[in-house]
């Protein structure tokens, strides 16, 4: 099992200094009862990020895992409030999001992350700040065209009409991710599929209480 988060070797001030937790991650999860996990998922705008995210989380939680949700809308409404959509904001969100989503795994918990986190280069910053192995990257791979038929929240219609600048899949790129550890195909399969092969997955990467390492 990999080690708890290391010191960090430069603080953002002279003067800031890094305390250690008392009860080690590892020490968490055997409480817990399984392992903990950074589980991303990412995909365009309306491919089915957030419905897939709770849905596995309910999934797991009924299986006796300790779970959390980070949201990409919801995240925007408060943490990332202040930020708008160009590249060095999007980039800033994916590392705050990616920030908190490495406090709940050294809680030993289980957090799914719904984020477009459109940039590979942004998700392969929050992955290599992790241990390896904790970063469970998930494509929800759904054709453009299908998610604009989708567009729950209205928002390509806006973006088509050039209300929203910078809107992912219409004037602003999206890039898939290579070092997936899942490919949901959104289109093709529904919620329910996709949520089993999510929760399958889970289940036998993150093991059972007897399986966490002392």
């Amino acid at each position: 099992m990999a080690s708890d988060r290391e010191t960090p070797e430069a603080a953002a001030t002279p003067n800031l200094v890094w305390h250690a937790p008392a009860l080690a991650r590892a020490q968490r999860e055997k409480n817990n009862g399984h392992r903990g996990a950074v589980v991303w998922l990412t995909g365009l705008p309306g491919s089915g990020k957030s419905t897939v995210a709770h849905a596995a989380e309910e999934s797991l939680h009924r299986s006796g895992f300790k779970t959390a949700v980070l949201d990409g809308d919801n995240i925007r409404h408060g943490l990332c409030a202040d930020l708008g959509f160009s590249v060095a904001d999007r980039n800033e969100n994916i590392r705050r999001v990616g920030e908190v989503a490495k406090l709940f795994l050294e809680l030993g918990i289980v957090v799914f992350v719904a984020l477009v986190s459109p940039l590979r280069s942004a998700r392969e910053n929050v992955r290599r700040s992790m241990p390896d192995g904790d970063f469970i990257e998930i494509f929800c791979d759904c054709p453009l065209a299908v998610c604009r038929q989708r567009d729950p929240k209205g928002m390509y219609a806006q973006a088509e009409r050039g209300l929203i600048p910078e809107f992912t899949g219409i004037s602003a790129p999206y890039e898939a991710p290579i070092d997936r550890a899942l490919i949901l195909k959104t289109a093709a399969e529904s919620v329910e599929e996709s949520v089993s092969r999510v929760s399958r997955f889970l289940l036998g990467k993150l093991g059972r209480v007897s399986a966490v390492e002392n």
